[in-house]
């Protein structure tokens, strides 16, 4: 859902201050701490979790979002197989397993440039938006390894094929 400015009431503000506006614009629980906000959203697959965390020093926004998948010990070479597939077919952000929880996550850190350091409407829209629309399009591919009996490769031709038309 495209937020207009000037309904949203303003154009750009601190990262963090920006996110928390645009969460509570689409009515998503969201709690903020600090320099860090975590939000949560019902997606088409499953809930997710969005966290952003700004570092001012360097001026880098992290946006993780979670769409609740646990990799078994037994899956994670195959999922680290379908994390490479899935990756090369990114522009932004990357797939990647958390090691020591076998937590599956999307993440983009993204360059907040300027002496003011505030993040656009605009700018908040696009991280929050394409987190979300690679979790979905990829959610698919990821169970087809998991639960699905699929090779990588399998999974990704099955997930990417695209349906004409309505049944």
């Amino acid at each position: 859902m495209m937020l207009d400015e000037h309904e949203f009431g303003r154009e750009d503000a601190a990262p963090i201050d920006m996110l928390e506006s645009y969460f509570a614009a689409h009515g998503w629980e969201h709690e903020r701490q600090d320099e860090e906000i975590v939000a949560r959203f019902k997606g088409s697959w499953t809930q997710y979790e969005l966290r952003a965390l700004w570092r001012e020093d360097d001026g880098v926004l992290q946006f993780l979002a979670f769409p609740d998948i646990r990799v078994t010990e037994e899956r994670r070479a195959a999922i680290y197989e379908t994390i490479g597939l899935v990756n090369e077919q990114l522009w932004v952000g990357h797939f990647e397993l958390w090691a020591s929880t076998g937590v599956l996550l999307y993440r983009h850190a993204a360059l907040v440039d300027g002496e003011d350091g505030t993040l656009s409407l605009g700018s908040a829209e696009l991280i929050v938006d394409s987190a979300i629309d690679e979790c979905e399009r990829f959610y698919p591919v990821f169970q087809f390894v998991l639960w699905g009996g699929k090779s990588p490769k399998e999974a990704l031709a099955a997930a990417m094929t695209e349906t004409q038309g309505e049944a």
